[in-house]
């Protein structure tokens, strides 16, 4: 299917006055007619006048007003005539229907998709308070959509469950595709994005792992959820613009919104995490320790301040790691006697 823009259709203005005077025409020519008939003429006019009062609403049905950034795509008998994209003041044929199966369709995104509780508006009258619906509208927006699907929990390539969710931007690129071509492209885009989601993310592993391959080169890799995010997401929107090409949809964007261990395991993750953190900064400390203590005994044999056999040298440098790598503050003993 082939989108079909309708850019020669921006009469409405004069149709609308002309359909205006022709029903001021035709309640004159009821008058008019009254009186011939009354004088015992043809009522020729008269059948005309009544004629088009009665069915001179049916052309006011083609009147089509766009806003910037929206479109509508017109069928004819269940044939496709064209789509209007340009802002304006339309005049189509009245018997062309309007078409878009996902305007009824709630999910979690902006725009003009509803987020799960449509408005209600309330009429009053005579005291009695009606309640209704805002009535769904067939147009199609061309603006830029932010999806939000929830949140997935899935299996990394380390088998580790892992919540993720992600923000989809996109928009429709080709309005006959969109409506044609799927049955809903709202909820095509939905599933697409779950779907691609799942591919890419049991790839990765969600922290750095050893012996892991996410490119597909068959090198080991530093790849990882949590430290390549920008590759992840745009891998992610990669595999989804795959998919919804043939649906007229462009995806312009797609960003990790939460990313965590799923609750189960979440506890367990962390005290790994932990302990990782706590070995790496007591290595840290013990390198520094060392440099320290090598710095010190360096000084010490270059200034030739003191004379040190190895027996005390090595009761220094375990005097000063036990300082230097300890949690607590040293409570030192000062020897006020002889070295020796």
């Amino acid at each position: 299917m082939k989108e079909k823009v309708l850019k020669n259709k921006k009469n409405g203005i004069a149709m609308l006055l002309l359909f205006l005077l022709l029903y001021i025409a035709a309640i004159a020519g009821t008058v008019v007619g009254g009186i011939i008939i009354s004088r015992k003429g043809l009522p020729i006019l008269l059948i005309i006048s009544c004629i088009w009062l009665a069915v001179g609403w049916i052309p006011f049905c083609g009147l089509k007003v766009l806003k910037p950034q929206e479109a509508l795509v017109l069928t004819l008998f269940g044939k496709y005539v064209g789509t209007l994209k340009e802002e304006g003041f339309y005049y189509v044929n009245p018997f062309c229907a309007s078409v878009n199966p996902a305007a009824k369709t709630k999910l979690s995104q902006s725009g003009d998709v509803d987020r799960g509780a449509r408005k209600a508006f309330s009429i009053s009258m005579e005291g009695t308070n009606v309640q209704g619906e805002t009535p769904a509208s067939n147009k199609i927006s061309l603006k830029v959509m932010t999806l939000n699907n929830s949140r997935q929990k899935i299996n990394d390539c380390l088998g580790n469950p892992v919540e993720i969710g992600i923000a989809v931007m996109w928009k429709v690129t080709d309005t006959a595709k969109a409506v044609f071509n799927v049955d809903n492209y709202k909820e095509y885009l939905s599933l697409q994005c779950d779907s691609a989601l799942r591919d890419i993310v049991r790839i990765y592993p969600y922290d750095v792992a050893p012996n892991v391959d996410t490119t597909g080169d068959g090198v080991a890799d530093e790849g990882s959820l949590r430290g390549s995010s920008e590759v992840v997401a745009n891998r992610i929107r990669e595999q989804i613009q795959q998919k919804v090409r043939d649906a007229g949809l462009e995806i312009l964007e797609a960003r990790i919104t939460h990313l965590a261990y799923a609750p189960e395991i979440a506890s367990v993750m962390l005290q790994r995490q932990q302990a990782s953190a706590v070995v790496d900064a007591r290595k840290m400390i013990v390198d520094g320790a060392v440099g320290m203590v090598e710095m010190a005994l360096n000084r010490l044999n270059e200034n030739h301040m003191v004379e040190l056999d190895e027996e005390r040298k090595a009761a220094m440098v375990s005097n000063m790691l036990v300082v230097l790598c300890g949690n607590h503050d040293a409570q030192p003993i000062v020897n006020a006697g002889s070295l020796y």
